[in-house]
């Protein structure tokens, strides 16, 4: 038995997280960056910020291919109400890791599914919490020169190397690495985007 998208699916993301974890669905899909800017607003809230990152991912492709079904999504990792997005440097990665250790921090990502062609759009929201060891100097200057931490919301990767400093998660495991694939394939399901084949015909793709 088969599970098959009823239109091209598109994933508007480059991610190699993103695209490895949607890949577990066996789904066929194309991977493309939306040029989105991801950028916080002021006062803005972390689950405000993902909702509308994820939303402006999607229909920034959903603009040019109004037949797909398009998935955005992003995810962002908050402190006391500070949100920490990717590390621009050594330096920054530093003080996100100081920041984090020892402490219970929260990973929001938000995820909007769309279909221009049909005017349909679902879209969610999802929190996972993480307690972080408390970790000692050396090990932070380790973890930097692992090259690691850039790239990351909040200066660190669960599935990497930075597993090594979680004590503790509670909610979506998947959400911290950037989708939360079952609350994605919960939605997907629900409006018809995926259906289960019994013959063998082919994904659209």
């Amino acid at each position: 038995m088969a599970l098959i998208t009823s239109a091209p699916f598109i994933l508007a993301s480059a991610s190699p997280r993103r695209i490895e974890l949607l890949s577990t669905l066996g789904l066929a899909f194309t991977a493309m960056p939306s040029g989105a800017d991801e950028s916080c607003r002021v006062g803005e809230s972390p689950t405000d910020h993902v909702r509308r990152v994820a939303c402006m991912k999607a229909r920034a492709l959903a603009m040019r291919h109004p037949d797909a079904w398009i998935l955005g999504a992003d995810t962002i990792v908050a402190v006391d109400g500070e949100v920490l997005g990717k590390p621009k440097n050594a330096a920054d990665a530093r003080r996100m890791l100081r920041l984090l250790r020892g402490r219970t921090h929260h990973v929001y990502t938000g995820f909007a599914v769309i279909r221009k062609s049909v005017s349909l759009m679902r879209r969610k929201t999802v929190r996972s919490t993480v307690l972080f060891s408390s970790i000692g100097e050396d090990e932070v200057e380790w973890y930097i020169r692992t090259g690691e931490p850039y790239g990351k919301a909040g200066g660190y990767a669960i599935q990497g190397k930075g597993g090594v400093f979680v004590r503790r998660i509670s909610g979506s495991y998947s959400n911290v690495i950037g989708l939360p694939i079952n609350e994605i394939f919960e939605i997907l399901k629900k409006i018809g985007a995926i259906h289960f084949d019994e013959g063998c015909g082919e994904q659209v793709g």
